[in-house]
């Protein structure tokens, strides 16, 4: 970790418990605490785990019509979401890559936008270009994910209104006698919250929240292997400039009305593969054995032809053995395709499978 790694202000928190600091994204970050991944990530599915997410980036977008606006760098609607509603949806480029992967809610009279830690530099100033919008980078406060099946149950009684709430739905509450924004969604597959909080009421808010007995700190490993489970795609992996998101299986992200309309860049592309399909797609890999398969590991038919790469691998404790994402040809996306893994130099014998390993919680 360098020394020009940037702070979350629950730093000194996560050293108090004894977390390992590692450089993410130029951020000092917990990769884990001393229960260890497989205890955090198990908490996750069973309890409740808090994560400290402040890294990432917080936006609000203000003017006449930024929904509008804001249409003309992603493929999701946005002028049609609902006050209070949230949408999942990518930047694309030209050619229908995607730029990176964020969360935009309607709160009224702004929209809040979260985008990736690694990519707000590239973000932020795409959506500060847009005309007739004004951009306010949220500096003053930390973001906490608060996930799984207990986090209702450890949230609730500090701000009764969070139960009301339903997946993918966002309010402003009081937690503690503090103002914050209380999002009912995540990426671990779980149930749980994200929670916008002023910097300097951070650490007292999440201490109050752990202080539950069903609530326990959680780092980037078990987050990684809970959303690997999950079926979820990490930019920078899963999905990249060079993937479109039909190929990485989200077409449920793009409504009707724009995969007809288009006006988002690289809209050609994407609506040619929703007609014809992609080439290539994004799927669920089994391996037969115990040897876990890492991102950039060849993926081979049976009679050894190149099929596509893993892009992201590695132990899933809830399903007791490896899993990993890749993109195969389209001729073998079939659940129950068996294909090869060619890991150190061998090929070792896997199973195209259903997505996602694990099943999503979410409240609905």
């Amino acid at each position: 970790m360098t020394d020009a790694a940037r702070k979350t202000p629950l730093y000194d928190l996560h050293v108090d418990l004894g977390a390992k600091m590692v450089d993410f994204a130029g951020w000092s970050m917990p990769v884990q605490y001393p229960a260890g991944i497989m205890a955090e990530h198990a908490q996750c599915r069973d309890k409740a785990a808090l994560f400290d997410v402040s890294h990432m980036g917080q936006v609000v977008l203000r003017g006449e019509n930024p929904a509008a606006a804001l249409e003309t760098l992603v493929p999701a609607a946005l002028t049609t979401l609902a006050e209070g509603k949230a949408r999942y949806t990518q930047f694309t480029n030209e050619t229908g890559g995607i730029l990176d992967d964020l969360i935009v809610s309607n709160a009224g009279d702004h929209l809040f936008v979260v985008v990736n830690a690694s990519m707000r530099d590239q973000d932020i100033p795409l959506m500060a270009a847009l005309d007739g919008v004004e951009l306010t980078e949220i500096n003053d406060h930390a973001l906490i994910a608060l996930q799984g099946p207990k986090a209702e149950t450890v949230l609730a009684p500090l701000c009764p209104a969070a139960a009301d709430l339903k997946f993918m739905e966002t309010i402003t509450a009081t937690l503690l006698e503090v103002p914050v924004r209380i999002s009912r969604l995540g990426y671990t597959g779980e149930d749980g919250y994200e929670i916008s909080i002023p910097n300097d009421k951070a650490v007292e808010i999440t201490r109050a929240l752990l202080a539950h007995e069903d609530c326990a700190p959680a780092g980037l490993g078990a987050r990684d292997s809970l959303r690997l489970e999950a079926g979820l795609c990490l930019y920078g992996n899963d999905i990249s400039p060079d993937t479109s998101p039909i190929e990485a299986g989200l077409i449920w992200s793009i409504q009707k009305k724009r995969s007809e309309t288009g006006g988002f860049p690289g809209a050609a592309r994407i609506q040619n593969e929703i007609a014809n399909g992609p080439a290539r797609k994004l799927v669920g890999i089994k391996p037969a054995g115990r040897a876990p398969a890492r991102q950039g590991v060849e993926i081979q038919s049976q009679e050894g032809d190149p099929l596509g790469q893993i892009t992201s691998g590695g132990f899933g404790p809830t399903v007791g053995g490896p899993v990993a994402l890749g993109y195969v040809t389209s001729s073998h996306i079939t659940p129950g395709t068996e294909v090869n893994l060619i890991i150190r130099g061998k090929a070792q014998p896997a199973k195209v499978v259903a997505l996602p390993f694990v099943q999503q919680n979410y409240k609905r």
